[in-house]
């Protein structure tokens, strides 16, 4: 057995464009300002796939997929997320499981929690938990001027066959 553990976060302001949704794992949670950056902003996406990529010993997210690239501008992060699983893949390491943290003060996202773990599992193709937790009113994230998200990944040797 060779298990490898991978750590990603990511941290986005909320954009001042009124018409960009906030996308986290995939799911678009409405009443609520998106989040700036160059893909469509997904900080759960994006922190699972810094940690799937450092796990591997592949770099991460912005080596990859660069913000300075304008093929990512507005990018589905779930798209990207996939083809940085086919890239773990393809050196012979499978997802086990993933373990997501959301700090913001607002949206509340516990009525999204389970549609974004599912989404987000689909795709890794393991058990993914989401969970969110307020900043207590501390600094930037206590101000409601982003959020950030965590992510932990376990990942193992693909199998051989016998």
């Amino acid at each position: 057995m060779t298990l490898r553990v991978g750590q990603g976060i990511d941290i986005h302001p909320f954009s001042d464009d009124p018409d960009r949704p906030l996308v986290l794992g995939g799911v678009v949670v409405p009443g609520s300002p998106g989040l700036a950056g160059h893909s469509d902003g997904d900080a759960v996406a994006h922190a699972l796939a810094d940690a799937l990529l450092g796990a591997a010993g592949l770099g991460d997210l912005g080596g990859h997929f660069p913000d300075s690239d304008p093929r990512w501008s507005g990018a589905d992060s779930l798209a990207l997320l996939s083809q940085v699983v086919e890239m773990v893949s393809g050196h012979g390491l499978r997802v086990v499981n993933a373990d997501c943290t959301v700090v913001t003060e607002a949206p509340r996202l516990a009525p999204y929690s389970r549609r974004m773990a599912e989404r987000v599992a689909a795709v890794l193709g393991a058990p993914v938990s989401v969970k969110a937790t307020r900043a207590e009113g501390l600094g930037a994230l206590g101000r409601g001027e982003g959020l950030v998200c965590t992510a932990v990944v376990l990942l193992d040797a693909v199998p051989e066959a016998p």
